[in-house]
């Protein structure tokens, strides 16, 4: 099967990225299917609009990836800009879009509403969202449950240009992430880099462990039983224990005679030896941006061959090139 999925290069990963999304990428990649993954920098341009600031951050999400264990060798990594036929179906694709379709879409309502400017390219941005998908007949979209109406606009507008043009564009299915974590962040609410309580990836030993003794806890006394479901530490903790020592952090809790500084200390023992090996490869890519570039170009010529096979398809069924 094929599998797609894009991340935007808006700012630094952090773990919510890796438990929320690219451990799954990793089991994908090793499980055989043929694996695209890519980072979405047209798409970025709705919010990024430096070119430096798009450059380093496409680069911190390349050597993000493969620090992570991404493998060129298993999958096709590559930059959205290095497939302009991406942005010659979207034309395609927006000419037989309803606008009412686009309208009912909340991603757009929803980032107006988090203070990004509007424009016609944060509008339309489903428009290249399902061009990503469909320029590389993708069998499967990794997805969390609350991203479900993204790919059933995919859907819709491939449905629209097969009933047009004939059966050209393969409808892609959800993958629904199994075991997708809801990762918190150190002020409780969804770990994002909007709201700047994060744990980095990739930052030092010193900064993690500084930020996880700053998670703010009730004032439960120490002898008294606390939730741990209620607990913004536990949630994290439970990411890197085992299922054994989950249990036994959760009797402790509800027991007493345990305070948060505890649990906060072995988050940062654990949560450090868990991030090491990451650390120590990212920082191998930082020297070595020759490669890390060497890697896009070589994904992005994979994945223009096989977006120049399906663009052959779509000209001729819409008369753009002779039959």
């Amino acid at each position: 099967m094929r599998v797609l999925s894009g991340i935007q290069p808006s700012g630094k990963l952090h773990i919510g990225n890796f438990f929320g999304a690219m451990r799954q990428y990793l089991r994908l990649q090793e499980q055989g299917h043929q694996c695209f993954y890519f980072i979405a920098n047209y798409h970025a341009m709705t919010s990024v609009t430096t070119a430096d600031t798009l450059q380093d951050y496409t680069k911190e999400i390349a050597r993000g990836y493969l620090a992570v264990g991404i493998d060129p060798e298993k999958a096709v990594f590559f930059r959205q800009s290095d497939v302009p036929e991406v942005c010659e179906l979207t034309w395609i694709l927006s000419c037989i879009t309803p606008m009412g379709l686009l309208q009912r879409c909340v991603s757009y309502k929803d980032k107006v509403d988090q203070g990004l400017a509007p424009n016609h390219g944060l509008f339309c941005y489903p428009v290249l969202m399902a061009s990503d998908i469909l320029i590389y007949e993708s069998n499967l979209v990794p997805v969390g449950q609350d991203q479900k109406q993204h790919l059933e606009v995919t859907r819709d507008i491939a449905i629209k240009f097969n009933n047009t043009y004939g059966e050209i564009l393969t409808l892609p299915e959800p993958y629904i992430l199994p075991e997708t974590a809801v990762v918190p962040g150190l002020d409780g609410r969804k770990m994002s880099k909007s709201y700047d309580n994060t744990l980095e990836l990739f930052e030092s030993a010193s900064q993690t462990k500084k930020k996880i003794m700053r998670i703010v806890t009730d004032s439960t006394p120490v002898e008294d039983p606390k939730d741990p479901d209620k607990c913004t530490v536990f949630a994290l903790l439970k990411l890197f224990t085992s299922e054994e020592e989950t249990k036994d952090w959760q009797q402790r809790y509800r027991q007493g005679g345990m305070g948060y500084g505890e649990a906060k200390k072995r988050l940062a023992e654990l949560a450090v030896q868990y991030l090491e090996p990451f650390r120590q490869q990212y920082q191998k890519f930082v020297q070595d941006d020759s490669y890390v570039e060497d890697v896009l170009r070589e994904g992005g010529k994979k994945a223009r061959l096989a977006a120049q096979q399906l663009m052959d398809k779509v000209r001729s069924a819409t008369g753009l090139t002779p039959k």
